[in-house]
């Protein structure tokens, strides 16, 4: 049997649902694979080098800054799953205005994304509004700090369903960023210099990924029994919404980028951090 790592950069259904599907259906054994999955939210880019990884926005903006020629094999989606949630009267996106968020920092990719959403809302992150912040875990610390109005809005990623929380806290969902910008954010993705493209073990998670991003877009009671175990806030009735608002219409089913999107999103985040695109958005051409 084959074996290889395979790191994960963010906890959430975002980075871990369709792994997690693969590894308890057995469609790593049935592949022929054993995959160890790490979690790599703290590791240094070299560390992440060494295996596979689901995260494409920060391996994105690795390739962008450092020059790493990742190569992604498989795209599961090009809805970036973070949330803005408010309180202390802020309802809207307008309401940001003078107020408090804390969100990721400005040169990682949740963040980069949260900034061109608050732009497309018309708020300067650096003038606007006062950005704090804070190494994203499971957002409790933020849910917490909401409750005590130290923080006016929070940037929350998948750990969490954002409408249950708000309806239980009393806050608002402001807006879903996969609704105002759109790039691939995980999938699977490879430094070539590492691990070589027709690698063996490369080639059967490959394979195993597809076929559990298959199994979540045909067998929806499957995929809501599996959001239910990870988000354990959830009703089976709640996890169905969320499977029905944000994975069943856009989570692919065969692990294809859609390259226009892609390079949009690609050139979105060049802008933002202010650097060419160089080549960047070629990293996407094997999952095509």
């Amino acid at each position: 049997m084959h074996s290889i790592d395979l790191t994960y950069m963010g906890s959430g259904i975002h980075e871990e649902l369709i792994a997690h599907v693969a590894d308890q259906e057995g469609y790593f054994e049935d592949e022929g694979v054993h995959v160890a999955l790490r979690d790599g939210a703290v590791w240094k880019i070299e560390r992440v080098r060494a295996g596979v990884t689901i995260g494409l926005g920060r391996t994105l903006l690795s390739r962008l800054t450092d020059g790493i020629q990742w190569t992604a094999l498989a795209v599961n989606t090009h809805r970036p799953l973070f949330w803005f949630l408010g309180a202390n009267g802020v309802q809207s996106m307008d309401d940001l205005r003078g107020r408090r968020l804390a969100i990721h920092g400005a040169r990682t990719a949740p963040g980069v994304f949260g900034r061109i959403v608050l732009r497309k809302h018309g708020l300067d992150p650096d003038r606007d509004l006062e950005c704090v912040e804070r190494i994203p875990g499971d957002y409790q610390m933020d849910l917490r700090r909401l409750r005590d109005g130290s923080i006016d809005a929070a940037y929350v990623g998948s750990t969490l369903a954002p409408e249950q929380v708000a309806n239980e806290e009393g806050f608002s969902v402001l807006c879903w960023v996969g609704d105002h910008f759109q790039i691939p954010t995980v999938g699977l993705v490879v430094d070539p210099a590492r691990i070589s493209l027709d690698d063996p073990a490369l080639q059967a998670l490959v394979r195993a990924n597809k076929r559990a991003l298959k199994t979540i877009a045909e067998q929806p009671s499957l995929a809501v029994k599996y959001i239910t175990s990870m988000l354990g806030r959830l009703t089976s009735e709640e996890a169905e919404q969320h499977y029905e608002r944000y994975v069943r219409p856009y989570f692919n089913s065969d692990g294809r980028v859609d390259l226009k999107v892609a390079q949009l999103g690609v050139a979105a985040v060049a802008t933002e951090l202010g650097i060419p695109v160089g080549t960047a958005d070629q990293m996407y051409l094997p999952a095509l």
